[in-house]
């Protein structure tokens, strides 16, 4: 009996694979159908031609987003060296304006006045440069350093070390400690002796 059973269950096992074999056998079949398999590749074709046309899409908009992004910051670069020195210019106009009324009161009985104007105007203008991080070159009594000093001159002396400066010409600055101007001056040299 249990035999019989294991031949009937081999047989319906086989029946299963047969059954299985056959279904597989007919969808190949449609697989391979011609008009169907033309219809699945023009299905799959509009699908990445619908793809493709997206990702042009997308392609024009970066494209676009990326030209427009150069024209903003190449007229953001030219307002810049356009107007980059408008906070300066407006923080120096007030000087100008007072150097201007100080030239309009000039006379020869208020030259007093006229020099002390122009020196309030000229602390006034150096707090500004100030405010902007520019610093006047200290020369009185420096030793003599081609970082910082333009050396127009050397001049014996008794009195002054070799190398220190002993005058200075024009004012040097420095931009947030970075040299703008050399300060220009005249150096001390060791005195030569009368013997030579």
């Amino acid at each position: 009996m249990k035999k019989h059973d294991t031949e009937t269950s081999g047989v319906e096992h086989t029946e299963q694979q047969a059954e299985a074999m056959e279904g597989s056998a007919t969808e190949t079949e449609v697989a391979t159908d011609p008009v169907e398999r033309i219809q699945q590749l023009e299905e799959a074709l509009a699908i990445k031609e619908a793809e493709v046309a997206a990702n042009w899409d997308k392609y024009l908009r970066e494209r676009a987003d990326l030209e427009n992004y150069r024209r903003r910051v190449q007229k953001e670069k030219e307002d810049l060296m356009k107007y980059g020195n408008e906070c300066l210019l407006s923080e120096i106009l007030p000087v100008l304006d007072n150097m201007e009324r100080a030239l309009d009161h000039a006379s020869e009985e208020s030259l007093s006045a006229i020099i002390e104007g122009v020196t309030l105007t000229r602390s006034m203008l150096l707090s500004v440069l100030k405010k902007f991080g520019v610093e006047p070159i200290e020369t009185k009594g420096a030793t003599f350093d081609s970082a910082f000093h333009q050396a127009m001159c050397q001049i014996e002396s008794n009195d002054v070390a070799p190398n220190c400066v002993i005058e200075e010409y024009q004012k040097g600055y420095l931009l947030n400690d970075r040299l703008l101007r050399p300060a220009m001056v005249s150096v001390a040299a060791a005195a030569k002796n009368g013997d030579e």
